[in-house]
């Protein structure tokens, strides 16, 4: 297996939805929801998601990585600045802990029939070393705490604590979130 993580310029939208929306519907994810209100969607898309989707992807910090096996799609990480992640930065219930500027992970998927291979790891890997090489100085992610019970699988893409401590992120605070009635906390990677 070679694994490899690229930005999601551009060029590698059609990867993006391989892995995220391979049906590429509409209304089903460009992973935005936590990114942007949808006055920007507008402003970006005309109201389309896609469109805005694309529009991401050409600046200067795209929305996120894709993870590639051997040159196929397999995986999505949605990393970026916090504070470019208009939603996210104006939340209450996932407030900063400090002033940090922190690059934040909403989102990781891995592509339907690419699941339970050991992608997760070095797709969150792959997107802690972008981030550190766009200069970041830390990475958080805001997990589900699924304690001794399972997670809803239609919330999976928002992580587990251990999903995120194999990755080397710790536990540095709790959030008012919640996700499929579990606790969400907040994980930071120092770099």
């Amino acid at each position: 297996m070679v694994f490899q993580t690229h930005p999601v310029t551009p060029e590698r939208v059609d990867d993006f939805v391989a892995v995220a929306n391979p049906n590429r519907r509409a209304t089903h994810c460009w992973c935005l929801s936590h990114r942007l209100v949808a006055r920007e969607v507008e402003e970006l898309g005309g109201g389309s998601r896609e469109a805005a989707f694309r529009a991401l992807c050409e600046r200067p910090n795209p929305p996120g990585v894709i993870g590639y096996d051997d040159g196929e799609p397999v995986g999505w990480c949605s990393i970026g600045p916090r504070a470019e992640n208009t939603r996210l930065s104006r939340s209450r219930l996932i407030e900063p802990l400090d002033d940090v500027p922190v690059w934040s992970i909403i989102c990781v998927v891995i592509r339907g029939g690419h699941r339970k291979r050991g992608f997760t790891t070095p797709l969150i890997e792959g997107a802690v070393a972008y981030a550190a090489s766009r200069g970041a100085p830390a990475v958080e992610s805001y997990p589900v705490d699924p304690g001794s019970g399972r997670i809803d699988v239609t919330m999976a893409f928002v992580g587990t604590r251990a999903m995120f401590e194999k990755a080397g992120f710790e536990v540095a605070g709790r959030t008012g979130a919640m996700a499929s009635k579990l606790p969400r906390l907040v994980m930071r990677r120092t770099i």
